[in-house]
């Protein structure tokens, strides 16, 4: 931190010249960036702001108004003050033009009543301007080395928020984009009141840019994201703003956290974890053209194009994590099958982590003859207890393989915590509920429940209102006013009072009945979330 001119006061070399504050005291808390001895009274041009201004006054004009003119100069460069030296100028005080027009600019302006080097000045403030940037540069070079070291380590985010609270020395907290709280460190603060109505302070700050601080909660935050995808942010409560030193603190976790989301740790066959990155890449769409990934996978062994193509998913049975031996056994199990197939482990490490075979099919090809067989092949060398095996639907197209996966993920969720024995599962069981809850912490869904009920939860979070409330019993009962009126405990009158309300505060017309189905969506979708993270 450089030093104040308050603290620059207070060094031995200024003391002895007996200095006395005549304007700008409030002002003391400027940083000094540099001292500069000036003796020319057009000094402002070449200074940058932030200087300490060091003169005897000697080559002061007499005139008044330009006395003003050259302390309007220093002010408007940002100068963190002006000292004046008594004695060769001025012997009992400084002019009084100067001295007003440096108080109604907020110059800070110092008086000298005894003579003293300048070069001693000089050097006992350019040593603690070096000082506090040398401490900076050493502190800069041990975040590095300590995210680096958690980067390289995979440390999970909770290990990350602790260690940016004990840099800190300030609680710590990671939300996703509901303002669900991911992780926290209270550090010294009560973990009560840190996370007491998370949300609805949370949803009150927005500052401007990736990184800022909100002067009105205190907060300082960051977004965390890599790749163009945003998924969450990370705050440190402050009492003041950001120290340089905390914003690069703040910065460097988000950074390290993102990594931490990209990287995988896998332990498979390089056979499989080929076949895994191929996959990881369809599905994320990192292959622009269609035909670069069926190229890919050709030289694999497997053919894409012109064939059918499913998405299947198998999941360990109980807490069990999917292993490499596991995702062996899957292809084991698809070649003795006669399945021409991609099968990797994929987000290995994390808890979505799961074992994808993307299966290619000639077009007159029994899918559910071949499934079966697959599943028993696999349940007889995997043993008991059976993983899951789910399905998704038969595309036709390397752009469609991803809302395959998409349902056989769902469906496998949903039978890992069931008790049906089949060999494998399918999707028509699976409903909007289901759906919803299984995508809960999908970034894009809590996008879009922000974006449909964002003014709504912050209205009722300013005005302690009941808005989001009365909208779910009205849609929950099929937009029937008297049975929301009636459930609600709210008379007819303040039923519609309220519906026009959010009609205003959301700007929407509940007489849309597609805007209220996707009203209804969000909502849902908000059940989900908050229930998973209470």
């Amino acid at each position: 931190m450089l030093p104040t001119l308050a603290e620059v006061l207070e060094l031995e070399p200024v003391r002895r010249g007996l200095p006395r504050v005549v304007a700008g005291a409030d002002r003391l808390d400027s940083p000094v960036r540099w001292v500069h001895v000036a003796e020319i009274s057009d000094i402002a041009p070449l200074l940058r702001g932030g200087e300490l201004v060091l003169t005897t006054g000697i080559a002061f004009p007499e005139e008044a108004s330009r006395l003003r003119g050259y302390a309007a100069a220093l002010a408007g460069v940002g100068v963190s003050g002006l000292m004046v030296e008594l004695g060769r100028r001025y012997t009992g005080e400084l002019p009084g033009s100067l001295v007003r027009a440096a108080e109604g600019l907020g110059l800070p302006l110092v008086v000298l009543r005894r003579e003293i080097p300048f070069v001693d000045v000089t050097e006992a403030v350019h040593a603690r301007i070096l000082d506090a940037q040398l401490a900076e540069l050493r502190a800069s070079e041990r975040l590095h080395e300590i995210f680096t070291q958690l980067s390289v380590e995979g440390a999970a985010p909770a290990e990350v928020v602790r260690q940016v609270a004990r840099l800190a020395g300030r609680p710590a907290v990671l939300e996703n984009l509901a303002h669900q709280v991911l992780a926290a460190d209270p550090a010294d603060d009560e973990p009560a009141r840190l996370l007491g109505s998370w949300e609805s302070r949370s949803r009150a700050v927005r500052p401007d840019g990736r990184t800022g601080y909100d002067g009105t909660s205190g907060w300082l935050v960051t977004t965390v994201g890599a790749r163009g995808e945003d998924w969450g942010r990370l705050i440190i409560p402050l009492d003041v703003p950001p120290t340089p030193r905390e914003t690069v603190l703040i910065e460097r976790a988000a950074t390290t956290l993102a990594l931490g989301r990209l990287l995988d740790r896998h332990e498979a066959s390089l056979e499989r974890q080929a076949h895994g990155t191929l996959i990881s890449g369809i599905l994320a769409g990192a292959h622009s053209d269609p035909q670069e990934a069926a190229a890919r996978a050709r030289a694999l062994g497997v053919r894409l194009s012109g064939r059918r193509l499913l998405g299947v998913v198998v999941r360990a049975s109980g807490a069990q994590e999917p292993s490499a031996e596991l995702a062996e056994a899957v292809a084991a199990a698809a070649r003795e099958a006669g399945l021409s197939a991609l099968v990797g482990l994929l987000d290995e490490g994390s808890p979505q982590a799961r074992v994808g075979v993307l299966a290619s099919l000639p077009h007159r090809a029994d899918v559910e003859r071949a499934l079966t067989d697959m599943a028993r092949r696999l349940r007889a060398s995997a043993g008991s207890p059976a993983p899951v095996m789910a399905a998704g639907s038969v595309v036709d197209s390397l752009r469609d393989v991803r809302r395959s996966f998409l349902e056989a993920e769902q469906v496998a969720d949903v039978a890992a915590h069931g008790r049906d024995d089949r060999l494998f599962h399918r999707l028509p069981d699976l409903r909007l509920h289901g759906l919803l809850h299984l995508l809960r912490d999908d970034a894009r869904l809590q996008t879009f429940v922000e974006r449909e009920l964002g003014p709504l939860l912050e209205h009722d979070a300013r005005s302690g209102g009941d808005l989001v409330r009365v909208l779910t019993v009205y849609l929950d009962r099929g937009r029937n006013k008297a049975a929301a009126a009636q459930h609600a405990h709210l008379s007819r009158p303040a039923l519609y009072e309220r519906l026009h309300r959010i009609e205003r505060v959301l700007g929407v017309d509940l007489d849309d009945a597609e805007m209220c189905t996707s009203l209804h969506v969000a909502l849902m979708a908000l059940r989900s979330v908050r229930r998973e993270h209470r």
